[in-house]
């Protein structure tokens, strides 16, 4: 069915255009027994406005843009994100303001999105995830001078906002931890290398080793699914001097990686320690439980849906928002290493 136009209602009705105009915008020159009547077929022909017609007239579109440049098989099993977007939605909701999710394959139709939404002016701003290292998307919207913030820092944004947790920090929390635990072999299972958490995290580990003096340490980079992840674990596992402890960059692959361990034998955590970045319901049920890098995901959600509304209101004003660090809880899969895993 075609959508209903102002001419439609006009017909209905049996008035002028200009009068259903004057009567749906709240103007005078339209008599109340005939502006009710407007309404009320309005409403029965489930009228809208245009959103390019309501942001000619200054009205915004009541919605903020969300677009993600991931495989959606991946990105559908992933806690961390399900936990986000319940807290965005929930923040926004509260302000009567809509999430607009779209899942893309590549960067390149992520950019295309954000021209057509805001050529149209379904949007009033939009949220970037997944910060890129030297991210193009960022002149994009610039360019665009929709208000924008990012979920991830700290700095490389450009002039857009930002609400950010310190990634260095966590992982420097999880070295320290593993060396003093008595571990000096660490491997670090990565996610997306173009990632800008994914480096802070990888040079985090790298600063570590030096710094604590640990004898060997690894990371390989995945697309953050379970089966590449599994892989990595497995290739670890089978070198002559495998590592006694691995961090893995969310909980759906550590625990694929203890899946991993089990099928080869090796015990957790006698023989090797698992430690999850992300923490979940997931890490929690596991056998052993995962000791896991922890925080209020929702409620992560629900501060970055506040920077957003706020970013709308003042546009000119660009905000950093850092928020507490997760932290580590410690569960039964990871332990002190084996005598014989010793230097």
């Amino acid at each position: 069915m075609a959508r209903p136009t102002i001419a439609d209602i006009a017909e209905r009705v049996g008035v002028s255009k200009g009068a259903v105009s004057f009567a749906l915008n709240g103007r005078p020159g339209v008599a109340e027994a005939t502006r009710a009547r407007i309404l009320q077929v309005a409403k029965e022909m489930n009228w809208r406005p245009h959103s390019a017609a309501r942001a000619l007239g200054g009205a915004r579109a009541e919605a903020v843009g969300l677009v993600i440049a991931r495989p959606a098989s991946t990105l559908g099993v992933e806690p961390f994100f399900a936990q986000l977007l319940s807290g965005l939605q929930a923040g926004l909701s509260r302000q009567s303001v809509a999430l607009h999710l779209m899942i893309v394959e590549d960067v390149e139709a992520e950019t295309e999105v954000y021209r057509d939404w805001a050529s149209a002016h379904r949007v009033d701003g939009f949220i970037l995830v997944d910060l890129k290292v030297r991210d193009p998307r960022i002149e994009v919207l610039e360019e665009l001078g929709v208000p924008s913030v990012v979920l991830g820092g700290p700095g490389r944004h450009g002039s857009l906002s930002s609400v950010w947790a310190d990634d260095r920090e966590a992982m420097l929390s999880v070295a320290d931890y593993l060396a003093a635990l008595g571990h000096r072999r660490l491997a670090h299972v990565a996610g997306l290398p173009e990632f800008h958490h994914t480096q802070r995290r990888m040079r985090a580990l790298r600063d570590s080793s030096r710094r604590l003096g640990l004898a060997d340490t690894a990371s390989t980079t995945t697309d953050f699914s379970d089966a590449e992840g599994a892989a990595a674990t497995r290739a670890l596992l089978s070198r002559a001097r495998r590592p006694t402890a691995i961090v893995y960059d969310s909980d759906v692959m550590a625990l694929a990686g203890l899946g991993v361990a089990g099928e080869m034998g090796v015990r957790v955590p006698d023989e090797l320690s698992v430690v999850a970045f992300d923490d979940s319901v997931l890490t929690r049920i596991a056998h052993p439980a995962i000791t896991a890098l922890s925080r209020d995901t929702f409620a992560y959600g629900r501060r970055l849906a506040e920077v957003m509304l706020a970013v709308i209101e003042e546009p000119e004003r660009r905000r950093e928002v850092k928020t507490a660090t997760p932290r580590l809880v410690v569960r039964e899969s990871t332990a002190p290493p084996g005598a014989w895993q010793g230097d």
